[in-house]
């Protein structure tokens, strides 16, 4: 009983065996680690990670722990069931005194024979021999106590002879026990075939998913790597644009200091003379001695003759040079007006949308649409999906919505359209009806279409129609919108582009592609962002 308890304890609830490498998630709960990690990768996807146990949510992929001492446990449990399994063998009933392996058992007997007991054991046809087994009282009538060797397939059970003649079985379609088993093994087999194809047909699936996941982890990988090339380029940009502002300063400032720095010398110079002048008159006006006095030269011609002109004969040292306002910010402005191209190239050439980024809403998709696996293609069918009803799904239209809405700026995507049947494609407000008639794109106001029916094409908005009187001849069309401008065209994809309409509107919702089939498919070629309009 308590091995038992133990047992389930140490039970993976995603695989339901003994666990094997078990790591534990913040919440507590127990996981083998690649069950875990399979529950895990198949969340990806949707933003948010929980435990299969308790539901409870993570933001971010949960760091997988491993529990040691639960994987110690486990571990030995499992090495003492294998010992156990191995003390509950089979052996030869007649061996007593060592245990011998049984090769054999006797129904009649109701004992298990080794080799040597098998050899020396009646060869009579009441004898019947089986595989090494420990409950051989299940393979005898539990009413006659004879062996079961017929099948009743009346009653789908297995019978002895006693059973057949005078039992409750008498008169029953009788088997033999290897014949019934024969047409129940055919059976299986027409089972396990189906469960092949259905296997193949998984594996198929899981490839195709694997493929898909492969080619979103290489666009994010080369998304990465162009998103690091560019940032490293705008770093280089802007060192070398600093490095020649600063440079031009510094050249700038230069200019300026060596004038001043030659004009600043001479005036030291000047200093120092007038203040050798001033010692010597002091020292002259100190004297006592008059004749040593009046004999000097007069101090007049102690002073510079050219000072005697006044400023204007000065020589040019007292002239003012420039006060530092004269610095060329112009030529600092434009180089640095390089900055502005730079951020221009950046926001014109960095988002484009790429045909993954337009994906078909399988949860808005009607229940006579067939919706690919890369969510590109929508296919009219007569078997009903039997979809569950929900508040996004259309209902009373073979139609289906893109994932993504657009709300500002100029996009286009490209679809393809099989020649047969009748179809509808255009943008729609999240807020159309999902059933009833004004679900039909371009019956209401919240709808811009193209449409082809009866092999004659139009658009329509809020159920007004405009007949297109060309001839259109291509089967590949392109829907444009420039939501800010309050836009949306559509165009053949002809040699070259025509174009068919322009609806005018001020839109005040998200706008989402939406395609209408019946008897016919729509497939989504490509679609980007930021476009040049057709001329």
């Amino acid at each position: 009983m308590a091995s038992a308890i133990l047992k389930d304890e140490l039970l993976c609830s995603i695989c339901l065996s003994t666990f094997k490498d078990p790591i534990t998630l913040k919440c507590g709960h127990n996981f083998c680690r690649v069950c875990i990690g399979r529950v895990l990768d198949t969340q990806d996807g949707s933003g948010v990670y929980s435990c299969p146990d308790c539901r409870e949510e993570f933001q971010e992929r949960p760091t997988l722990m491993r529990n040691i001492n639960l994987h110690n446990v486990a571990e030995r449990f499992l090495i003492t069931q294998q010992e156990q399994d191995e003390i509950t063998g089979i052996y030869c009933t007649y061996c007593v005194d060592s245990l011998v392996p049984a090769v054999r058992s006797c129904l009649l007997c109701e004992a298990s024979l080794c080799d040597k007991h098998l050899r020396s054991h009646s060869k009579s046809p009441g004898h019947v021999l089986s595989d090494p087994s420990t409950s051989l009282e299940k393979r005898k009538c539990s009413v006659h106590k004879k062996i079961l060797e017929y099948y009743c397939t009346e009653d789908a059970a297995c019978i002895c002879v006693s059973c057949s003649l005078i039992g409750k079985h008498n008169g029953h379609k009788m088997e033999s026990l290897d014949e019934a088993a024969g047409k129940k093994k055919k059976k299986w087999r027409n089972v396990v075939q189906k469960l092949i194809t259905k296997r193949e047909k998984t594996e198929e699936r899981v490839r195709s998913l694997e493929e898909q996941r492969r080619k979103a982890q290489e666009k994010a990988a080369g998304e990465a790597e162009r998103v690091t090339a560019l940032c490293t380029d705008i770093r280089r940009r802007v060192d070398d644009l600093e490095k020649k502002v600063l440079s031009e300063i510094s050249r700038q400032e230069k200019e300026e200091s060596l004038p001043l720095s030659a004009l600043i010398h001479q005036l030291e110079i000047k200093k120092d003379e007038l203040s050798w002048k001033m010692r010597h008159i002091e020292e002259l006006c100190n004297m006592t001695d008059p004749l040593t006095v009046l004999q000097e030269p007069d101090t007049g011609d102690l002073c510079d003759p050219e000072e005697e002109g006044g400023d204007e004969d000065t020589g040019g040292h007292d002239k003012q040079p420039h006060d530092g306002d004269d610095l060329d910010v112009a030529v600092i402005s434009h180089t640095l007006h390089t900055l502005c191209e730079v951020i221009s190239g950046i926001r014109s050439g960095i988002y484009v949308v790429s045909p993954a980024d337009i994906l078909l809403d399988v949860t808005t998709a009607g229940n006579n649409v067939l919706i690919s696996d890369d969510l590109k293609t929508a296919t009219w069918t007569r078997e009903n999906q039997k979809r569950p009803e929900t508040a996004e799904r259309f209902l009373g239209y073979s139609q289906v919505m893109s994932r993504r809405g657009f709300t500002l700026g100029r996009h286009y995507w490209d679809v393809e359209i099989s020649r047969s049947g009748w179809w509808r494609v255009g943008m729609c407000y999240p807020s159309i009806d999902r059933s009833g008639d004004q679900s039909l794109i371009g019956r209401n106001n919240k709808s811009w279409s193209l449409r082809k029916y009866n092999n004659q094409y139009s658009v329509r908005h809020d159920s007004k129609v405009i007949r297109l009187p060309d001839k259109i001849s291509s089967d590949r069309f392109r829907i444009c919108l420039d939501y800010g401008a309050g836009q949306l065209s559509f165009y053949e994809l002809c040699d070259p582009i025509r174009h068919l309409h322009t609806f005018t509107a001020t839109f005040s919702e998200p706008l989402h592609a939406v395609l209408y089939v019946c008897e016919s498919s729509i497939k989504i070629l490509e679609g980007r962002s930021n476009w040049v309009k057709p001329s």
